[in-house]
């Protein structure tokens, strides 16, 4: 149409897969050592927010781009650590071999429904204090919590612990401790359109 105004990439608004392309993208980055996880933490959180193209260009200007046929490397152990505050980690994302998370009196949220698991066994080492800590698997997956003492708080687990003989689905070992605080285990919860 004559006259129609075209916005420029920078400003149209970012779909939730946009966002999760950008996610990967800082993923791969930090699984190269281009990024330390302090940074790699702000850029996603920023990512996040973000409305348009141009809220995230300075986020990703210094990484080279990532070719989208190529997957994506999942580090063998990568650690994360918060005090005070929220650990994420949503969408698209490298689950490495060992996970280690460290956090005191905030929240950490590991939703791995659509993460990419470069190994059928993985372990996560979790030490929370006054906190909570929810590991929201893919279905099918398994999980055991054996390994997890608690110290006024509770560990709770709504999958199955022990993987069918010809599963392929992921296995994940969680060790560690919450004290003062809550661990759950779960699949996606669902109401009507909604999941989480």
């Amino acid at each position: 149409m004559s006259g129609e105004v075209v916005p420029s990439r920078r400003e149209l608004r970012m779909s939730d897969a946009d966002r999760e392309a950008v996610v990967a993208r800082l993923n791969a980055a930090v699984a190269e050592g281009r990024l330390t996880l302090a940074e790699f933490s702000d850029r996603v959180d920023a990512v996040l927010r973000a409305r348009t193209f141009g809220d995230v260009e300075s986020l990703v200007a210094d990484l080279p781009a990532v070719d989208p046929v190529a997957p994506v490397a999942a580090a063998d152990v990568v650690e994360l650590r918060s005090q005070a505050g929220q650990l994420r980690r949503t969408g698209r994302w490298s689950v490495p071999r060992r996970l280690v998370v460290l956090a005191k009196a905030g929240s950490v949220l590991l939703d791995m429904r659509h993460a990419v698991f470069g190994h059928r066994v993985v372990e996560i080492e979790l030490f929370t204090q006054a906190g909570s800590a929810t590991i929201v698997l893919p279905h099918g997956a398994t999980a055991n919590i054996d390994g997890v003492t608690t110290s006024a708080g509770s560990a709770r687990m709504k999958v199955p612990a022990v993987p069918e003989p010809v599963a392929t689905a992921p296995h994940v070992v969680i060790t560690g401790s919450t004290a003062a605080g809550t661990l759950s285990v779960r699949y996606e919860y669902r109401f009507w359109r909604w999941s989480w």
